[in-house]
């Protein structure tokens, strides 16, 4: 068919949007295939990395295996105990915000702010902060969910990428494009994970160092909100900010803060950039609609995988001459 430009451009638009509400409608089914299709892209340096030095697939495949479980069952375990745990001692959180409020409206009144204690509880209610970190905790227990059938696609693809070389070379197929965009998406997954987890790493650190509850709770969700730049930090430091405050007082909580601020400049603007290299950002208009767009088709999932998954499409988009000017709009530079 001799169609005009415009018409191919509505037409591949319309493309796209069924396949987002199939993508939506197929939630159930699509969350656990890309949990497990990100463990398993992370993994591959790994299996490879053994299978050169001489250990058999099978074996390389079994001892990655049983580092992904113990990690992921000590996650889990560390999530589930200090969510209850949380859930257990929020009338105490409460009650003690509570009091801060109150403390906090004879300092209020030196600044001629005429606000009393009850008018700044209604403002700021205790128990609607609560539950708004309590939303969060029950934001990362989402991200556990479906686990075993996470990590049975997990064992099928590692186990698949042992022969799926050989498939290619058999069936004869230009990998060329494909090659490029496979390294790329391991390149870029493999340093935003390890430089997450070395930020959780040292949130949990200095939140030990200050006394914070749930320090390793607080660190995990500072390393899955690094995978979204910007307002990815920000949000993970709210839950603990505020539990300082009530915990420790205003200072302290100013210190987890200015804590908070120094690791992720250091591993967001120092570290990460020295590993990752030039072409692999996105702008922030493009990081905040991509939140919303894959938040919407996958919830709390899927504002994790955000970033990832459309850094993977730009990736893909950069491999074609007729779409690389896509892939140049959506970078952070020219």
């Amino acid at each position: 068919m001799n169609t005009s430009k415009e018409l191919n451009w509505l037409l591949g638009l319309a493309s796209i949007i069924v396949i987002l509400a199939g993508l939506k409608m197929a939630e159930a089914i699509v969350i656990p295939i890309l949990l497990a299709l990100f463990i398993g892209i992370i993994s591959l340096p790994f299996l490879r990395l053994m299978t050169e030095r001489g250990v058999p697939s099978g074996a390389a495949v079994m001892a990655l295996l049983a580092v992904i479980f113990l990690f992921g069952g000590s996650v889990v375990w560390v999530v589930s105990h200090s969510v209850d745990s949380f859930m257990t001692n929020l009338p105490t959180y409460e009650t003690r915000l509570q009091s801060l409020l109150v403390s906090i409206t004879p300092l209020l009144e030196q600044f001629n702010l005429p606000i009393t204690s009850a008018e700044l509880q209604e403002r700021i209610n205790p128990q609607q902060i609560m539950g708004m970190t309590s939303e969060v905790l029950s934001a990362v227990s989402s991200l556990l969910t479906n686990v075993f059938l996470v990590m049975f696609i997990v064992i099928f693809l590692l186990l698949e990428e042992a022969h799926f070389p050989k498939k290619i070379e058999a069936a004869n197929l230009d990998t060329r494009n494909a090659n490029t965009f496979a390294e790329k998406t391991h390149q870029y997954l493999l340093i935003k994970t390890l430089v997450s987890l070395g930020t959780g790493f040292l949130v949990t650190v200095m939140l030990m160092f200050m006394g914070v509850d749930f320090p390793v709770l607080w660190g995990l969700i500072a390393m899955l909100m690094n995978f979204i730049p910007n307002v990815g930090s920000l949000i993970a430091a709210i839950p603990a900010v505020i539990l300082a405050m009530i915990q420790l007082g205003f200072a302290d909580a100013a210190w987890v803060a200015i804590g908070y601020v120094t690791i992720n400049v250091v591993m967001g603007n120092i570290v990460e950039p020295k590993y990752m290299g030039k072409g692999l950002g996105l702008s922030p208009l493009v990081v905040f609609l991509s939140l919303i767009i894959w938040g919407w088709l996958f919830g709390p999932v899927g504002m994790f995988l955000s970033i990832p998954l459309t850094m993977i499409v730009k990736i893909a988009l950069e491999q074609y001459e007729d779409t690389r000017w896509i892939a140049v709009i959506l970078s952070d530079k020219a």
